[in-house]
């Protein structure tokens, strides 16, 4: 599943839905949301996208990734709205024969889920100022 999403983030489904009895190895990645930035606190984030682009991107890098590594199975989900301290606000999942690849490969797509895909975040100080990121940005 590739996809975008309000909802919270199942993982126990994510995790399934990469089980391949071909692989020894699927690596779950998840960023949450945290408090500090640097020296900068964060009371919430809100995530937007350009949802038809975004989609794409998101299908395009799992691709990519295919290309690279042995990937059997793969999941990309990215929440969007405003989100919570330590809620999951990506996850990528990954099967592959071995370790190396599954960990090689999910650095790699979540590195450019930051770089391509249009996804937005804007962070939420307690004084109630903003500010919006890219996610190379952020």
């Amino acid at each position: 599943m590739i996809a975008l999403t309000r909802e919270p983030i199942d993982t126990d489904a994510l995790l399934a839905a990469v089980h391949d009895p071909l692989c020894g190895a699927v690596v779950l990645f998840l960023g949450t949301v945290r408090e500090l930035t640097g020296t900068l606190r964060t009371v919430h984030l809100e995530y937007d996208a350009y949802g038809p682009m975004a989609e794409k991107k998101l299908h395009e890098v799992a691709a990519l990734a295919a290309q690279r590594w042995p990937v059997r199975r793969v999941d990309i989900i990215h929440r969007l709205g405003k989100l919570a301290i330590g809620e999951v606000a990506v996850a990528v999942a990954v099967s592959t024969p071995h370790r190396a690849e599954a960990f090689a490969a999910a650095e790699f797509i979540m590195d450019q889920v930051k770089q391509l895909v249009p996804i937005w975040k804007q962070e939420n100080a307690p004084d109630g100022s903003a500010t919006w990121a890219h996610g190379a940005d952020s």
